[in-house]
């Protein structure tokens, strides 16, 4: 219970020595950056022994008086545990493929600076048991977030990182207002204890506007449909590692799992009921929309963003259901595109660092001259389009037979049909990119450097193992307990405080 803060301190630590040393020795940045994302890896891999377990951890040893909690927690749950999984196994591979990667790049100091900053938000958020903390991690994310976004200081990147923040800062201006009348509702900041609060006080008008003001705050930091404007110039522009962290983890933390926690867990759905139905509509909008502009793409990366988009509602359409099996498809569906969609975007990196370019309509056969690059580009493009048997097929599946069981037989076709056009665009990209004729201009191209390779390899072994060899592992030890704590609903706060 006492190591959990390791999960802050290890990253803030690395942000504050890197700037430092950096002026000592120049590859300092690498062994540092990577030293403590490989920590937090192992770290978050050795709490799994507490799965299934609500750990709780005061900080300062301020411990609840009368069962009212006076100081700030951390808490982690089955649903924290996994949120912790992704953002550090992701994170580390991130990190590894930047050693080679931002060379490209004037700063290293500055970008590790940075990600350990993003890393040390993300962590925080998920462990916050507090709702004022959790915006002040969720902002520290956000802002490390803008400024890598804007790394390379060319003018689409800039443009892209404007548009961000702008969205981005409206949207945590609406959270802060929401979290404003949330502590004059309740009288408290802690998520459970407000939880205990608010059945008191019931559903009342102001408290539907506090959860208006975080679904379209929360949304926007998603990019759900038709929020989700920032995203398609953010990610092309972002350099492939953060590319790889924004689509395979911040969405997730800053929007899905904000969503979920908030409404799940403190506002309780049962008291919302309607939310189930917002979810179902905008996850559903997202999934159809995002698939057909990306089919539309020729650039790369941003075909990417929009299918980020579509795969997001998959998740979002998933939790609408309301039902166990919905929030095991989801979440499992969370796990898979945390993993495969990182592994897409370390690819069109690969493809930008060798190319200068990320126009699929000017490229072809490149698989004859990045073979690695070309194969787990392949794997990655089939578990997101969902081919069996790797991971997408499965968790998609899941999602399609949990709208059949609760009647919603319609939009379970949809699923199948957006899933369908997914397919669709994969093939594209890889027809246009990897398979074809070798253009003269691409006849000298070598593979890329062995530690972005490694990260690509190790991603696409776990898409393989997501699928065929972990997926009896990970349902048990993670995606159950996370399960149990959003079909809870309120018992978060008996977990959490007791009694």
């Amino acid at each position: 219970m006492t190591l959990l803060p390791l999960f802050v301190a290890v990253p803030l630590g690395a942000a504050f020595l890197i700037p430092i040393l950096f002026r000592i020795w120049k590859g300092f940045p690498d062994w540092v950056g990577n030293s403590a994302s490989g920590f937090l890896m192992i770290f978050s891999l050795w709490v799994l022994r507490f799965s299934g377990k609500t750990i709780v951890y005061h900080v300062g040893g301020w411990e609840p008086v009368g069962g009212i909690p006076i100081g700030i927690t951390m808490v982690m749950d089955g649903l924290t545990l996994q949120m912790l999984l992704i953002i550090n196994v992701v994170g580390f591979f991130a990190t590894l493929y930047s050693v080679n990667y931002m060379t490209h790049y004037t700063d290293k100091g500055k970008y590790y600076t940075l990600f350990m900053l993003l890393l040390a938000g993300l962590n925080g958020v998920v462990l916050s048991g507090d709702i004022f903390n959790f915006f002040v991690f969720l902002e520290i994310t956000a802002i490390a977030s803008y400024a890598l976004v804007a790394f390379g200081v060319e003018a689409e990147e800039l443009e892209a990182s404007f548009k961000y923040q702008v969205l981005g800062g409206t949207a945590s201006a609406l959270i802060l207002l929401g979290i404003a009348i949330f502590y004059h509702l309740t009288g408290t900041l802690n998520m459970a204890d407000a939880s205990r609060v608010l059945s008191q006080v019931g559903t009342t008008p102001a408290v539907l506007f506090v959860g208006i003001l975080f679904l379209v705050g929360f949304s926007l930091k998603a990019a759900l449909m038709p929020f989700h404007t920032w995203l398609p110039d953010a990610h092309p522009s972002a350099p492939a590692p953060i590319s790889a962290m924004l689509s395979g983890v911040v969405i997730k933390v800053l929007g899905f799992y904000a969503l979920i926690r908030i409404f799940f867990n403190v506002f309780g759905i049962e008291r919302m009921p309607s939310v189930l139905l917002i979810f179902l509509i905008l996850g559903t909008l997202s999934m159809v929309v995002g698939a057909f502009l990306a089919l539309g793409q020729k650039d790369f990366k941003r075909l990417l963003a929009y299918s980020s988009i579509s795969q997001i509602g998959y998740v979002l359409f998933a939790f609408g259901l309301g039902t166990p099996l919905g929030f095991l498809g989801g979440l499992f569906h969370l796990v898979n595109h945390a993993v495969f969609k990182s592994l897409l975007f370390l690819n069109s990196g690969a493809v930008v660092y060798n190319t200068d370019n990320r126009d699929m309509e000017r490229m072809g056969g490149l698989s004859q001259r990045m073979p690695i690059t070309g194969a787990t580009s392949l794997i990655g493009s089939l578990s997101i389009s969902g081919i069996p048997p790797l991971g997408g097929f499965w968790s998609k599946l899941i999602i399609v037979l949990a709208a059949v069981e609760s009647g919603h037989y319609i939009l379970a076709g949809v699923a199948v049909f957006a899933s369908i056009i997914t397919l669709a665009y994969y093939l594209k990209m890889q027809k246009l990119t990897f398979f074809g004729k070798l253009k003269d201009v691409y006849k000298e191209l070598k593979e890329v450097p062995v530690l972005m390779c490694i990260s690509m390899i190790a991603l696409a072994l776990l898409t393989v193992g997501l699928g065929v060899l972990l997926l009896p592992q990970l349902s048990r030890i993670v995606l159950e307990p996370a399960v149990k704590v959003i079909s809870g609903g309120l018992d978060y706060a008996k977990m959490v405080l007791g009694g």
